[in-house]
């Protein structure tokens, strides 16, 4: 088992993941709700359609984070401004203010795990990873 690199980048994925959601837990937001957020954050109000298609998610799992972060006045669900039955999805000032502070969250989780990295290494990773991602068509987000 340990012999597959697979084994290996869910073993890391995993702890960066749990570590991370934790940080968020602290803010009460979910991955898969900053996630949204983020999607959101310095656009335009969006329909939930096209921010499903955007994040590779279907139109009823961005509805049913959408209600979350309604729930918790993080994002807003209104008509369209430009056909009344349409809706989009907004972040609320509140939300626009937490997302800059979320993103740091996961700045800091990147840099526990990966400090151990020289810069380098760390572009190696990225580029790698980025290439396995474009070769293999993978264009669901990563949200839990």
């Amino acid at each position: 088992m340990t012999a597959h690199l697979g084994f290996w980048l869910r073993m890391v994925s995993n702890h960066v993941s749990h570590a991370f959601a934790g940080k968020l837990a602290d803010k009460g937001v979910t991955v898969a709700e900053w996630s949204l957020m983020r999607a959101l954050y310095g656009r335009e109000p969006m329909s939930p359609s096209r921010v499903a298609d955007e994040m590779g998610m279907t139109r009823g799992a961005i509805t049913k984070l959408a209600d979350r972060l309604i729930a918790k006045s993080l994002i807003l669900r209104e008509a369209s401004a430009d056909d009344g039955r349409a809706q989009t999805l907004a972040l609320t000032g509140r939300g626009i203010e937490l997302v800059p502070e979320l993103a740091a969250l996961a700045d800091r989780n990147d840099a526990e795990f990966f400090e151990c990295l020289t810069a380098d290494e760390r572009k190696i990773l990225e580029r790698l990873l980025k290439r396995m991602v474009e070769r293999g068509h993978m264009t669901a987000m990563p949200i839990e």
